[in-house]
């Protein structure tokens, strides 16, 4: 039986971390720097579909 890499875990990890940052993050996270986010990925979010207010 194999096992999974470590370096597959973290590319995993980091990945499900940008994509909660472009499409869910509002400020938990990031405090302030969340608005910077927001408005650069914008309309990014609303072309696919994500609610974002």
């Amino acid at each position: 039986m194999r096992t999974v890499p470590l370096w597959a875990w973290l590319l995993a990890l980091s990945s499900l971390l940008v994509l909660y940052v472009i499409l869910q993050e509002n400020g938990m996270l990031l405090g302030q720097a969340a608005e910077f986010v927001h408005e650069f990925v914008h309309d990014g979010r609303h072309a696919l579909g994500v609610p974002c207010h």
